[in-house]
């Protein structure tokens, strides 16, 4: 079977077409996805009337109930952006049709910014996409369990006689986390971040519906499942498979960290660990789907997502530390 990416279906419209894009075809863009329902006529935020006027020259409405002015990017990630829609709209086609990840480094020179701009733009996107993935609904039938630990390298020391056994906890730097995923044959996936696998337990079993059939590895942090569900477990010692129990799914996701953390990302530990899993396990759901399906999902997530805590003003907060 001919691999998804080599289709016309994977390249519907790819970044050269949306470069070439005026302003005016990207925010008519940005106004059909944020108010797809009247096919890109306003909606006030705030009262929820479609009685407007338009404020032409400032690409801004005013309610005609409560008076309040708004714009196609209020309340959302991109409120008070200052890059240009048609920027903005080339920025996530790059980050979407990437198959393992976009650095902020290489879209920096992609559309021109500073780092420092497309480093808080990336990870407002990736915000979305993990908020998204971690609403998603009971998991059913078949479902593989897994986890897999990231990030926490501490580099060895140039002397020999200097090196310290790493695996000790005194040595470690703290950092490293488990991402446990769930995920349906084919399906959805669910991905969480923990300390340790059995503290990823409840998280994950909060998220398989209560007929699905799990499948596991022998690791002991999975062992109360078979109280609550119907669990089949691989020894990996003898096999990867045995007639149809896997966590080959699974580990086909933790691959694909795996790679993004070796050619893309380099560093996705601590703090912001979980927003890549999110990330990551959203492009592996979205794997099969076109180009504009994927720009189309992602811009809508970002508009449809209120302005996040964590990125807004994030570097003059760094700098006032």
């Amino acid at each position: 079977m001919q691999n998804f990416l080599l289709s016309p279906e994977a390249r519907d419209l790819p970044p050269i077409e949306v470069a070439t894009m005026s302003e005016a075809q990207a925010y008519d863009m940005f106004c059909k996805i944020r108010w797809a329902r009247t096919n890109g006529k306003p909606i006030c935020p705030r009262c929820s009337s479609r009685e407007y006027y338009p404020l032409t020259r400032r690409r801004k409405f005013k309610c005609k109930h409560c008076h309040h002015q708004f714009s196609v990017t209020s309340g959302s990630l991109f409120a008070g952006r200052k890059l240009a829609f048609r920027v903005l709209l080339y920025a996530i086609s790059l980050f979407v049709g990437a198959g393992k990840g976009y650095s902020a480094i290489q879209l920096s020179h992609g559309i021109g910014v500073q780092y420092k701009t497309a480093f808080v733009l990336l990870h407002k996107i990736r915000e979305a996409l993990s908020d998204f993935q971690s609403s998603v609904e009971e998991l059913v039938d078949e479902v593989e369990v897994d986890g897999a630990y990231f990030g926490g390298y501490v580099k060895p020391k140039n002397e020999r006689k200097r090196r310290l056994d790493r695996r000790r906890k005194q040595y470690t730097s703290g950092k490293r986390l488990v991402v446990a995923v769930a995920r349906e044959r084919s399906g959805r996936t669910f991905a969480t971040v923990a300390k340790r696998e059995a503290d990823a337990v409840l998280s994950i079993m909060s998220k398989v519906h209560g007929d699905a059939t799990v499948f596991a590895d022998e690791a002991a942090a999975w062992d109360d499942f078979h109280i609550w569900f119907l669990t089949y477990r691989i020894n990996h010692a003898v096999s990867y498979a045995d007639d149809g129990t896997s966590t080959n799914q699974a580990e086909s996701f933790f691959s694909r960290i795996r790679r993004a953390e070796i050619g893309i990302y380099h560093h996705i530990a601590g703090a912001y660990l979980s927003a890549y899993a999110g990330e990551l396990a959203w492009r592996e759901d979205n794997r099969r789907v076109g180009s504009r399906s994927r720009l189309e999902f992602a811009l809508s997530l970002a508009l449809l997502h209120p302005v996040s805590r964590t990125w807004k003003g994030y570097w003059q907060r760094r700098s006032a530390v």
